[in-house]
């Protein structure tokens, strides 16, 4: 997990006029046990468990996010410069594992979710 600083900052929502940032969030306790991978654009940034939230800042433009677990699933969107997007990462019963399915969703939504969240360590 990160520290209680790196989260509090994150949960202010602010991003540099000239970036984008990305909030991939997980807000349930189903499949707690297990984590699954967050990648942006092929990347891998973080992996998340139940209750905790992935932040990726990016330059404007077109990028994909990518859940992994025992599916894939991604999400595209263009990222204009100044804002957030906000992804809920929901976990369903799988055969084996946990599955994966990613939503893109509206601002408040995406701010209660990232609320009622931690902040995992990033790689970027």
């Amino acid at each position: 997990m990160a520290d209680e600083q790196q989260d509090a900052a994150r949960k202010t929502f602010a991003v540099a006029s000239d970036k984008a940032g990305v909030y991939v969030y997980r807000n349930e306790h189903m499949g707690g046990a297990i984590t699954m991978k967050v990648s942006v654009d092929g990347k891998e940034v973080a992996r998340t468990g139940a209750m905790t939230y992935v932040y990726a800042e990016l330059a404007p433009g077109a990028h994909r996010v990518t859940s992994h677990a025992e599916n894939d699933d991604s999400i595209e969107f263009v990222a204009k410069p100044g804002t957030l997007t906000y992804i809920w990462q929901e976990v369903k019963m799988g055969l084996l594992s946990a599955r994966t399915k990613l939503h893109l969703v509206g601002d408040e939504q995406g701010r209660k979710g990232v609320a009622e969240t931690r902040l995992v360590r990033s790689g970027q």
